[in-house]
């Protein structure tokens, strides 16, 4: 099987080792026609690759999946909408990762320039005014897209392209939480799997895809005991960065435990042991804990120190709710879930105001996700307070 189609394969089929189902049998053989979808695979010369705990073989023009899955609790796929896994935001998605890479370079050339596609759908170099223009550089904006509002591909631009204008010279961290109706992200027991549902979740690695370094707290790895890696798009996993300031993680959980990308275990500075560097296989790293953020601060600056301009603080509530009081974070992403959990682990927590109208109101724009309805919010643009009269510019800038 060429390794091109192999990278296809496994990542429409990644999916499949997800979520737990007590239900399924402790085995499992699944038989999918491939002939039209990946026909270079039928006349490979790899009689069977390995993925996970499973085995994928060509058997008379079929890819026969088997394997012992218990290891993960069963297989269930992941069935997110088209908006998040249709051919359309397949091309959407080849576009995003090029404008991603590219940033960088462009930023330090100069001045504004556009792509169109060639005949593979590569990004090439064109004007504006151009009838097969689909995206535009400034080097004060960053990106954005030359596609009409009905091109089916973009949604997806609109969304992940203020992330891939993110550059050394102007990094971003961008927030994200999964919550409730009634704002939970988890009941007390810390059952969170799953608040939101399976677009969000596709929308989760396509973040992890387009950043250096994705964080999250203690509370999440102890909880959810996270991957933190890129299984549902094609992309590369990112740094993988746990904060724990008061040190209450052991080894035994599977950003220690595994080889799936590099893992930095950050705590108080207080809490490492004279000549300590590794935490299972993640390196640790000690922070000053003590000034007013809570050490995430100086989280951010190791970070940018290490050329992550592009991080992702995934959750939990407390670790982006702190990264949010200090005024680290450039966006925040609320996906809010139709359901009602009561009472549980609150999403956002920050220190009070007294009055409405000294109450934050970002800019902000409005992406469904099946379901679940994506509020993604512009903290480096305010919008007018209520009372103060309606905007220019609504902060609504798009709903889809």
């Amino acid at each position: 099987m060429p390794d091109r189609v192999l990278e296809n394969v496994i990542t429409n089929l990644s999916c499949a080792i997800e979520r737990p189902c007590a239900a399924r049998a402790p085995s499992f053989q699944h038989i999918a026609p491939v002939a039209e979808k990946f026909p270079a695979a039928i006349a490979g010369d790899r009689q069977a690759v390995e993925l996970g705990a499973l085995t994928l073989s060509m058997e008379r023009n079929l890819l026969v999946i088997r394997g012992d899955v218990w290891h993960s609790g069963g297989i269930v796929p992941v069935e997110a909408s088209d908006r998040q896994l249709g051919s359309a935001a397949d091309t959407a998605w080849s576009i995003v990762r090029a404008a991603s890479t590219l940033a960088e370079s462009l930023h330090k050339t100069g001045g504004p320039i556009a792509f169109g596609l060639d005949d593979r759908s590569v990004l090439r170099p064109g004007k504006p005014e151009d009838p097969d223009a689909v995206l535009a550089w400034s080097p004060s904006h960053g990106w954005r897209s030359l596609l009409g509002a009905n091109d089916a591909r973009s949604e997806l631009l609109n969304l992940y392209l203020p992330i891939c204008s993110a550059t050394s010279l102007r990094p971003m961290t961008i927030g994200h939480l999964g919550q409730s109706l009634d704002g939970f992200i988890a009941t007390h027991s810390g059952d969170s799997q799953f608040v939101t549902g399976d677009d969000n979740i596709v929308h989760l690695h396509r973040m992890r895809a387009l950043t250096d370094a994705v964080v999250v707290g203690a509370g999440t790895v102890a909880t959810d005991d996270p991957q933190l890696t890129v299984r549902h798009v094609p992309g590369s996993n990112p740094l993988r960065v746990v904060f724990d300031p008061g040190r209450r993680l052991t080894h035994s959980y599977r950003v220690f435990t595994d080889d799936s990308g590099p893992t930095l275990y950050v705590c108080s500075q207080t809490l490492v042991e004279p000549g300590e560097t590794r935490l299972g296989t993640a390196s640790v790293v000690g922070v000053d804990c003590d000034d007013a953020s809570g050490g995430v601060a100086a989280t951010l600056r190791l970070l940018h120190s290490r050329g992550c301009w592009r991080v992702f603080v995934e959750g939990g509530g407390v670790t982006v709710s702190a990264f949010l009081q200090a005024n680290l974070l450039d966006r925040l992403q609320i996906a809010i879930a139709p359901v009602i959990i009561g009472d549980g682990r609150p999403a956002i927590r920050l220190a009070p105001h007294a009055r409405l109208r000294d109450c934050r109101r970002p800019s902000y724009r409005v992406f469904r996700m099946g379901g679940d309805v994506l509020f993604d919010c512009d903290l480096q643009a305010d919008a007018a307070p209520s009372d103060e009269g309606a905007p220019d510019v609504p902060p609504v800038n798009q709903v889809i």
